[in-house]
């Protein structure tokens, strides 16, 4: 009869393209997806029943290999402790934007009127629906150019009983004010193209391979352009008093920082991350 660490065991001997730690939280993750087995389970060395039905293990583990994300191959992740389903059509969330979500939801968290807020660039619509969850108060929108993300994120949301209103909308062809009743915004959040394509070189297989480009990169020679926009989008569209949300790169914080600041936004802020990387800005429309 085999057992919760032979199968553990398996996994993590298989795996040859992550280090030790990260090969063993990823054997955690496909034995709780496939196998409902917890940690604790592998640690006390439960007993797998021989008519449990299990996946095809080589399969999986070549699959890793080849350094398809885990996540793709069980189709989903957790964020901010809800699961999302995931593909290739929109980016794996990462830790640093349940710190964003965060940084929105402790500002938000009082209940106000006709509170709305926008989310650029929604991708799996993780932020919009954690905070339509987090926030049942407020009015939460979601934007996104790609006709699959938006299908994963309705998806998403319906997974997920969210009340989110999506759209497709491209951030950079967009005309100011938008045509129509289009109401102003308490707030915009976003995390946007931000990692130039001379820094590929250093990412890892996993992400370049199997992550949607036009979501993770920027060209070199405007680094900033989602930024622009976006702080544009707010001059236009967010209440006075409205406050902008965006997740950065580390090498342009004080840049992205000018941007709010040329466009008269004021307390514009550079904050860390739980790494101490500048990792967000946030800046408030005053006019």
């Amino acid at each position: 009869m085999t057992s919760a660490r032979q199968l553990y065991q398996h996994i993590v001997s298989g795996i040859n393209v992550y280090p030790p730690k990260e090969s063993q939280a990823i054997a955690f993750m496909l034995l709780e997806h496939y196998m409902r087995l917890r940690n604790i389970d592998v640690l006390v060395d439960r007993p797998v029943p021989e008519n449990t039905a299990q996946p095809d293990w080589g399969n999986i583990i070549s699959r890793l290999n080849n350094n398809e994300p885990v996540q793709h191959i069980i189709g989903t992740t957790e964020f901010c402790g809800l699961e999302f389903r995931v593909s290739s059509s929109v980016l794996i969330p990462r830790p640093e934007t349940e710190e964003l979500v965060q940084m929105v939801t402790r500002d938000y968290a009082e209940p106000d009127k006709d509170v709305a807020i926008l989310d650029i660039g929604t991708g799996s619509g993780c932020i919009a629906i954690v905070l339509a969850r987090f926030l049942p108060h407020v009015t939460v929108h979601a934007w996104d150019v790609s006709d699959e993300a938006l299908s994963v994120a309705r998806e998403n949301a319906r997974q997920l009983i969210a009340d989110v209103q999506f759209a497709k909308q491209d951030m950079l062809d967009v005309t100011f004010p938008l045509p129509g009743n289009i109401i102003k915004f308490d707030c915009l959040v976003s995390n946007p193209p931000y990692v130039t394509y001379s820094e590929a070189e250093h990412m890892r297989p996993n992400v370049l391979r199997f992550e949607p480009h036009e979501a993770l990169f920027v060209e070199d020679s405007d680094p900033l352009l989602f930024y622009k926009a976006i702080a544009d989008f707010g001059i236009h569209h967010l209440k006075k008093g409205g406050k902008c949300y965006v997740e950065i790169n580390e090498h342009f914080g004080e840049g992205t920082k000018q941007v709010f600041e040329e466009r008269d936004y004021k307390q514009v802020e550079i904050l860390r991350d739980i790494h101490g990387k500048d990792r967000f800005v946030r800046a408030v429309w005053k006019k």
